[in-house]
């Protein structure tokens, strides 16, 4: 049986901690931001750790034991 090879996507969209949590980005910041708030824009500046069942289905994809 081959190796798992490690998805590229989730690899430049994701980072597992130390813990095994998932700590990617906010979305709905690069675009079309003009008639967003600026509180809006502020609070999806920082990062979210993932937990729960989309941790485990990501953290696979990128060769990672969950």
């Amino acid at each position: 049986m081959p190796k798992m090879k490690t998805h590229k996507g989730a690899k430049k969209r994701f980072r597992v901690t130390a813990s095994g949590m998932l700590k990617r980005a906010q979305a709905n910041k690069r675009h079309l931001n003009s008639h967003k708030t600026g509180k809006r824009k502020r609070h999806l500046r920082g990062g979210l750790v993932e937990s729960g069942r989309i941790l485990i289905k990501y953290v696979r994809g990128m060769g990672g034991e969950a």
